[in-house]
């Protein structure tokens, strides 16, 4: 019988894969330690991520021996899940790699990013390299050996953006021979084929089995089955003014890659950036939020909730309480204190953990 709170050390010994680097947007990366150590000594197996993002917490629960369930609206941070949670063995070969990497005389390859972005996010050589790269990795078969190096180019895509972001049209800033007070230009001018490498072998390196049947899923939170022992929520964060994190606008580029035989049907080209037409949210919507965290926390009453959130957000902490306390009868409030994530000024909003049992 296992020991509530075991960790990896003690549940798999030779450990030692890691989660990968991440330039993300509200990634829980860095407190995943933290998060997992408030939840440690709960009674619960079954484990469900209903906001994935990068997969970071998922991730830490898999490394302590929880059957975890990986699930985000967005298909792009779908293949994240799939790589690094529901994979447990397969691994994309050097051999792969280069495969990858090179223009094939029996493949079409179509010129959309070329003919679309152009003088938005890369140059017209890196766009080309974006098209060729797509096009062979849809030619991979295995679904794991696909998400692993979708991940790779996503993650080669974000680190070679200014503010690692697709919000506005910007590639003048890297190519401008200015003094810059933030960036780093070398970062931007390296290779997309030496980032991808190099995130393909963290992604490899992040590949472990801990023995559980770990799945990843694509759908609303709303949609998924309420059968597990314990949901971890950590929606999109609205700020007191009414601002919230939409995450398509911000990463739609790697979101169209995900449909690129249809990408252009979904563009809203009146702007000139050409993102993702708006898909409206409750999550992002601040008159619509609080309904959403009721019928959420409804739906999964039965389970543990936890609930990741901003002290200064809306909803405010002191509704978050109110709104768990309609169906659970004991609410632990814990506060990591200060901590600022990229991009943010509000360096006195806290980041707190709600938890429901």
């Amino acid at each position: 019988m296992r020991r509530k709170g075991l960790d990896q050390l003690t549940l798999f010994p030779n450990l030692t894969a890691r989660f990968p680097s991440t330039r993300y947007q509200g990634s829980k990366g860095k407190l995943a330690d933290w998060i997992w150590e408030q939840i440690a000594g709960l009674d619960f197996t079954t484990f469900l991520d209903a906001f994935g993002g990068t997969g970071a917490v998922g991730y830490r629960l898999k490394r302590a021996g929880k059957h975890v369930t990986y699930n985000d609206v967005l298909r792009f941070n779908y293949y994240f899940g799939l790589a690094l949670i529901e994979n447990s063995s397969v691994r994309l070969g050097g051999e792969e790699v280069e495969w990858i990497l090179q223009r094939h005389n029996d493949l079409a390859y179509p010129r959309f990013v070329q003919d679309t972005f152009k003088e938005i996010y890369f140059t017209q050589e890196e766009n080309a390299w974006i098209d060729q790269t797509i096009t062979n990795l849809r030619q991979i078969a295995d679904p794991y050996k696909f998400a692993i190096a979708f991940f790779a180019l996503c993650q080669a895509c974000i680190i070679k953006r200014p503010y690692n972001l697709f919000h506005r049209k910007n590639l003048y800033i890297r190519l401008a021979d200015v003094e810059r007070s933030f960036g780093n230009k070398v970062t931007w001018d390296r290779p997309f084929e030496a980032w991808l490498r190099d995130f393909v072998a963290e992604a490899n390196a992040a590949v472990f089995d801990n023995g559980r049947p770990n799945r990843a899923l694509n759908l609303d939170a709303l949609q998924v089955p309420p059968e597990y022992d314990l949901v971890y929520v950590d929606t999109p964060y609205i700020s007191n003014r009414g601002v919230a994190v939409d995450y398509l606008s911000f990463y739609h580029f790697l979101e169209g890659l995900t449909m690129y035989d249809e990408w252009g049907k979904h563009i809203d080209r009146r702007s000139k950036h050409h993102p993702l037409r708006t898909r409206p949210s409750e999550w992002t919507d601040r008159r619509r939020i609080r309904g959403a965290f009721d019928r959420l926390f409804r739906r999964y009453r039965d389970s543990i909730l936890v609930v990741s959130y901003r002290s200064d957000g809306i909803p405010s902490e002191s509704e978050l309480v109110s709104l768990l306390k309609r169906y659970k009868s004991h609410v632990r409030v814990e506060h990591f204190g200060p901590y600022k994530y990229v991009l943010s000024r509000n360096s006195r909003s806290r980041e707190i953990l709600l938890i429901g049992t």
